[in-house]
């Protein structure tokens, strides 16, 4: 029973994490200081939260669905929207902001564009600090400026450091070795899993096309380990 609450392993090396805390550090540093410089530190300062929380995903977990370029764009204006329409409807009290997250969250899912952090900024905006209060709509100003400025430094920081970004939500499973066995009619496929996942309905932050490498790596190491252990019997 307490086992369930063990954290899985990482499956990536210290090495990696270096590099995802070294961009998640200038990122974050970047976006918010540039934003200062236009808005005035005060309002950058209060979405310096939601911004951290996207660097982790655009430099730690940049292949992942949550942190695609349009999940960062779509996520934080639809956040900001709603959550400046509830303000002004409803008024800035705990209960507002929330239903802000909420709504947020829908419209993220309806536009395919599902950030978690974008969840923190709608709070932010509803309960936010009296200079930002006083920008009224042109708040979304500071808030799409950093989200830009922290997308173009995912764009620049993870390619220079050899990690592909962003990741098309239709690119082509990457090519399969030589030595692994031509794929039969009844092998598993991108639209197979895509239907799998359509069924579990849950939210996953994994593409069909990952899943299928996986597979197809698994089943390669499988049929490796396979020839070793026969290898083995027979001398």
């Amino acid at each position: 029973m307490l086992a369930r609450w063990l954290p899985a392993a990482i499956n990536t090396r210290p090495t990696e994490w270096s590099r995802a805390a070294i961009g998640m550090a200038l990122g974050t540093m970047l976006s918010v200081w540039l934003c200062g410089q236009v808005f005035g530190i005060e309002v950058a300062l209060h979405l310096i939260g939601p911004l951290g929380a996207s660097a982790v995903l655009l430099f730690a977990v940049s292949s992942g669905a949550l942190a695609q370029p349009w999940s960062i764009i779509g996520g934080y204006l639809s956040a900001g929207v709603v959550s400046l329409l509830v303000a002004h409807v409803l008024g800035r009290t705990l209960g507002s902001a929330c239903l802000a997250a909420g709504m947020a969250l829908i419209l993220m899912c309806w536009l395919r564009c599902l950030h978690p952090p974008a969840g923190a900024l709608a709070l932010t905006l509803v309960l936010a600090d009296p200079a930002t209060i006083a920008m009224d709509w042109k708040a979304l100003g500071p808030v799409m400026l950093g989200a830009s400025i922290m997308l173009l430094c995912a764009l620049a920081y993870n390619n220079l450091t050899r990690i592909r970004y962003p990741k098309r939500a239709s690119e082509p499973v990457a090519s399969v070795p030589a030595d692994h066995p031509p794929a039969d009619s009844q092998a598993i496929t991108a639209q197979d899993l895509k239907l799998a996942l359509a069924d579990m309905e849950a939210f996953f932050d994994v593409t069909p096309e990952d899943l299928e490498q996986l597979i197809h790596a698994s089943e390669l190491h499988a049929r490796r380990r396979s020839i070793t252990e026969v290898l083995s019997k027979t001398t």
